[in-house]
């Protein structure tokens, strides 16, 4: 197995991949630009993007490029899927919460602003229309989204099976959100390391994984002091606050990496209580979830991806 790391998308990128070296080189140098050029067209923190241009556009129908239009009325189909515990129309409290710039940004200079009152009307991108036809989509004013994790998901999708084209059995992990083709010679599964989400250091257990994806969402990872409040990014779409959350982290195993990254977080968010139910809105979705006491949960067939 061969490895190329970078970083985009504000995290670590890891491609892995087997075949002829010459090949492989290629393969990642193609995923490579891949990666970048579509975090330039997804990226909310540059207002050169298609994603600022979209939320500006609020108001009127919007052109869309294919890929924006795709990832966008993924996003749609998932909120209604999650029952809303998925939200792309959260921006304005993530700004609000002091996520107005990068994470890379926000840890070198911090946030300025002490918390503040959120708006009471909470808006969802069920209010969004989509002309399939024409590509166009419209966002009514004041409506803007955040595609950051589903975008992730589904641009490192994306560059793996770009990856494929040069390699016999590859992977594509962009911060704990991982797409699996193939497997690696002489292996029956892909192996990952479940972190302790209060010890990156430390890892509780290895996952065998088939082909596919998986995702982890975690609300110990992105955080900051917002005026002597700790604050994350994990808006709960029913406050409009940071989440308050029964486990710390939850990995979702499904068949895309866009799903596996929404169900993560719904799950997150859901916690325990409505997690079976959650999971089979997902239809294939399987989970494991680490609690405060780094104890492991999961749906009814996690105990097949642990690796004992």
């Amino acid at each position: 197995m061969r490895y190329f790391e970078f970083r985009a998308m504000n995290t670590v990128i890891l491609l892995a991949a087997e075949g002829p070296a010459e090949r492989v080189q290629a393969g990642f140098l193609q995923a490579q630009a891949y990666i970048q050029a579509a975090e330039q067209r997804f990226t909310r923190f540059s207002e050169d993007s298609e994603l600022s241009a979209l939320n500006r556009s609020a108001g009127t129908w919007f052109s869309a490029s294919p890929e924006m239009f795709e990832v966008v009325t993924l996003a749609a189909r998932l909120q209604r899927q999650t029952g809303g515990l998925f939200e792309p129309a959260i921006l304005d409290a993530l700004e609000q919460a002091g996520y107005d710039r990068s994470m890379e940004e926000i840890r070198a200079y911090g946030v300025a602003a002490a918390p503040v009152l959120f708006r009471t009307r909470q808006r969802s991108i069920h209010e969004a229309l989509f002309d399939e036809l024409r590509q166009e989509i419209y966002l009514p004013e004041g409506l803007r989204l955040d595609l950051g994790g589903i975008a992730k998901g589904w641009i490192a999708e994306q560059a793996a099976r770009i990856l494929a084209t040069c390699s016999m059995a590859c992977a594509v992990d962009a911060g704990g959100d991982a797409f699996m083709i193939g497997l690696p010679a002489g292996l029956d599964a892909w192996r990952l390391t479940l972190e302790d989400p209060l010890d990156e250091t430390k890892g509780l257990a290895v996952l065998k994984l088939p082909p596919g994806a998986a995702a982890t969402s975690a609300v110990t990872k992105r955080r900051w002091l917002q005026g002597g409040e700790q604050r994350h990014h994990l808006i709960d779409p029913r406050t409009q606050q940071p989440a308050e959350t029964d486990w710390l982290s939850v990995t979702a195993i499904a068949g895309s990496l866009s799903e596996a990254e929404v169900f993560a977080k719904a799950l997150l968010i859901g916690g325990p209580a409505i997690s079976v139910q959650i999971a089979q809105a997902g239809g294939e979705i399987e989970f494991i979830a680490v609690d405060r006491q780094s104890k492991l949960w999961g749906s009814n067939h996690s105990r097949e991806y642990i690796d004992v």
